[in-house]
């Protein structure tokens, strides 16, 4: 067994040294840019001189009119009791005639869906009528 003094073998004695360099880093070297042979090829991109074109600012947004409720109810009611929406329907066209609002086309919706409807709850109506009066003509 040898006497080592406490000194480790593996390290090297320190020493101060005045404006030592400071010890190399590990790494890539630092760039400006991408690596060689990365990035667009010279050639492509936007001509010299040619950007966004003039005139366009801020996005535009566009206000949209509100849709006539009675539009809206006039459709939902000529399916579910079509003489209340062919009359919701009338009244929708005029109001929107007069106001502007959007729902033209649910309003007529209405009024063709509901005359259809109103057209076969006046038939069931007359059929049943006219079974009411042969039964009882008839009589016991």
């Amino acid at each position: 067994m040898s006497q080592d003094d406490g000194f480790y073998r593996g390290d090297p004695p320190v020493q101060a040294t005045q404006g030592a360099v400071p010890p190399p880093t590990y790494g890539p070297p630092p760039t400006s840019g991408p690596p060689p042979g990365y990035g667009p090829p010279p050639g492509y991109g936007p001509p010299p001189g040619y950007g966004p074109p003039p005139g366009y600012g801020q996005p535009v947004y566009v206000v949209r009119r509100p849709t006539n409720t009675t539009a809206i109810l006039a459709l939902v009611f000529a399916f579910v009791f079509p003489p209340v929406g062919l009359g919701l329907g009338i009244s929708a066209r005029r109001t929107i005639r007069r106001t502007g609002e959007e729902g033209d086309g649910l309003a007529l919706a209405g009024i063709v869906v509901g005359s259809a409807g109103t057209a076969v709850y006046g038939l069931l109506l007359l059929t049943w009528l006219w079974a009411l009066v042969t039964v009882l003509s008839f009589g016991p």
